[in-house]
């Protein structure tokens, strides 16, 4: 698989933070680590054809993995209760701003 270029992570970095800020959301404030779950979006992306969650196991069927699609639907409920996404790419403003520290988040996808 080719080499994922720093210039198309920080693109879509840029990209992913613009869309998060529009729909109220953040990204986690370890820039290092974001870019790393970002790489890991563009890895599946090449892989599936989609950006497949870099935390969990895509199926490679974009049918059955619908809701695994980043951002996930689980997002939200996760942001809202425990501060973070499964994944941590996107966290709550007191994460964001170093209020609060992340926790641990159960799966909340049902077994397939």
């Amino acid at each position: 698989m080719d080499e994922i270029s720093e210039e198309k992570i920080n693109t879509l970095y840029k990209r992913i933070d613009n869309f998060a800020k529009l729909d109220g959301h953040y990204l986690n404030p370890d820039v290092e680590f974001t870019k790393e779950l970002i790489k890991s979006l563009l890895i599946n992306q090449k892989r599936y054809g989609y950006w497949a969650c870099p935390c969990r196991l895509a199926s490679g069927i974009r049918e059955k993995d619908a809701d695994i699609i980043c951002p996930c639907v689980y997002r939200d409920p996760d942001v809202e209760e425990f501060g973070a996404c499964y994944c941590a790419l996107y966290v709550s403003k007191d994460i964001k701003d170093g209020k609060k520290e992340a926790e641990p988040i159960p799966e909340r996808r049902p077994v397939k």
